[in-house]
């Protein structure tokens, strides 16, 4: 299926939902996704939520921060 073709059928399954809630689901998810395209979602977030998300990329990289594998199965376990 070509690009023209895709985008035709998205309309046309778009045009035959009446349920607000699914058209909701379908917008939002579609937003998502557009602005997580080319660094799009980076450019969407606060000051502040970029600088946290920083910090987190920093301080897993530090080793003392990191908890073993086999720990974490052995203290998670039941739930794997």
């Amino acid at each position: 299926m070509n690009t023209p073709e895709l985008k035709k059928n998205f309309h046309d399954l778009i045009d035959h939902i009446d349920n607000e809630s699914i058209l909701m689901s379908f917008y939002e998810l579609m937003m998502r996704r557009t602005n997580s395209i080319d660094g799009k979602f980076w450019g969407s977030l606060t000051k502040e939520d970029q600088e946290s998300l920083l910090l987190t990329l920093e301080e897993c990289e530090q080793p003392y921060n990191l908890v073993d594998h086999e720990d974490m199965k052995k203290k998670h376990g039941k739930w794997l």
